[in-house]
């Protein structure tokens, strides 16, 4: 239902803005225009102003950018940099994985909507995106995300994911990512990354 809400909002604010200075062009362009105006409508003063707040990056966003900036090794290399104003951590691997050169990318962010810490993975060995969403547990220091993805074992199935991304300090954190089918969580992978810089 955020969603749903989210997207009419943003189609208001849109509306909105793109009215405004459609009105602003045309006055110019009879020799009237001398500024915008300023929304006198409250809903429209509201819909701009959640839109704001959805916007604004905060501490979620600044915690994001402690953790996880920097360069990484591990039996990956990782680096993170902040990207869009600090809204969103954007990690490069390399690698070999399976014998193979291996890359990936994510993207971790913090939906100021949703409240929801939200991780998008793609990498050279698929051809999906995927989601995963979740929340951070401060007495861990733990990011748990879960999602689901289509397994390739078995076309039109959806595997159910869960990874926990755990701060043990300033310069380790560990990925450990779960696995549901047949009803049966399994651990499949563990990666422990150590900061080089």
């Amino acid at each position: 239902m955020k969603r749903i809400t989210m997207r009419r909002l943003r189609a208001v604010v849109l509306y909105s803005l793109l009215s405004a200075v459609t009105a602003s062009l045309l006055l110019a362009k009879a020799g009237q225009a001398q500024a915008l105006p300023s929304p006198a409508d409250p809903a429209r003063q509201a819909a701009m102003d959640a839109w704001q707040a959805a916007a604004t990056a905060g501490a979620q966003h600044r915690q994001l950018a402690e953790h996880f900036v920097g360069q990484w090794q591990a039996t990956l290399n990782a680096t993170g940099e902040a990207i869009l104003g600090g809204r969103q951590i954007r990690t490069v691997y390399t690698g070999s994985m399976m014998g193979a050169p291996f890359e990936g990318i994510s993207l971790s962010g913090y939906d100021n909507v949703s409240r929801q810490y939200t991780s998008v993975w793609q990498d050279n060995m698929s051809t999906g995106s995927y989601l995963t969403e979740g929340d951070y547990d401060p007495a861990s220091r733990s990011y748990q995300y879960r999602g689901q993805w289509p397994d390739p074992l078995q076309a039109g199935t959806l595997v159910q994911v869960r990874e926990t991304l755990r701060v043990v300090d300033a310069d380790h954190h560990v990925l450990d990512m779960h696995e549901t089918r047949a009803g049966k969580e399994v651990h499949v992978m563990r990666i422990e990354f150590t900061r080089i810089r």
